[in-house]
């Protein structure tokens, strides 16, 4: 019946009216770095440009945008990412997937897929900026241009957030802002929720905030325990992240304060 159906949703955060592309500083492509200089400014604008079109051109090809992965686990969202990729024209490319764990299942996942992958060990760093700056410089080296967190469980320092800023996406297992942190499914069956889900969301420095961008509803069954309310939220996680860097990858998603918007609206 309709309350067994996932509901997909977008929601928003309201702020200002100012309007960017995630991951352009200054109307170019994803990951460029502000230069001075009008024509260079625009050279990026008439990419910027032409990279916002790329979805109304059907048989162009144009370069896919390329992807790192952050994972600490098994790596199942990566795997729905990695599975979306096979298909013709996906307009992303995962160019790496970093484990801050060595035994990582999603690094095999990577693997066989021919991804290039990298462990780089929280435990082996003095704090938190210094781990971080080590996972940019593997990324941009790489050549990414864009990072998505995929059971990443680290918390990331402000520097990390503020470099990645519209250009770094998390999904997590619940209709934010409710119920951030851990431990989401058996909190939401103590509160008694009628409807749980999951979120994709921009990153910012609180845990679990930023613009929300795609979140799809799974009602809360009355015999639900924890585990099977996870797996039935995962088959969501698995079609809407995908989704989303599609979005993201075809210039269909923008910010407007702390808002993200697809298709402008």
């Amino acid at each position: 019946g309709p309350r067994n159906a996932p509901h997909l949703q977008l929601r928003h955060r309201h702020g200002g009216d100012r309007r960017r592309r995630p991951g352009r500083r200054s109307g170019g492509r994803l990951g460029g770095r502000q230069r001075a200089g009008a024509a260079h400014r625009r050279r990026r604008s008439r990419r910027g440009r032409e990279r916002r079109h790329r979805h109304r051109q059907p048989g162009q090809r144009l370069e896919a945008v390329k992807v790192a992965v952050l994972i600490s686990g098994r790596g199942s969202n990566l795997q729905a990412l990695i599975d979306a990729g096979a298909a013709p024209g996906w307009p992303a490319e995962i160019v790496l997937v970093i484990s801050n764990v060595a035994g990582a299942e999603g690094l095999e996942r990577a693997g066989k897929a021919g991804i290039a992958t990298a462990v780089i060990d929280h435990k082996t760093f003095d704090g938190r900026e210094p781990f971080d700056k080590a996972m940019t410089a593997a990324i941009e080296k790489a050549g990414a241009e864009f990072v998505c967190l995929a059971g990443f469980m680290r918390l990331l320092s402000d520097p990390f957030i503020d470099h990645w800023r519209d250009r770094l996406i998390n999904i997590h297992p619940s209709l934010l802002p409710a119920f951030k942190g851990l431990g989401v499914h058996q909190r939401v069956l103590d509160a008694g929720e009628k409807a749980s889900g999951c979120t994709v969301h921009f990153v910012r420095s609180e845990m679990d905030t930023g613009p929300i961008i795609v979140q799809a509803e799974v009602p809360v069954r009355p015999d639900d325990d924890a585990e099977a309310l996870a797996a039935r939220v995962l088959e969501q996680e698995h079609k809407i992240y995908p989704r989303v860097l599609r979005l993201i990858a075809e210039d269909r998603v923008t910010v407007e304060g702390e808002r993200a918007l697809i298709d402008g609206q």
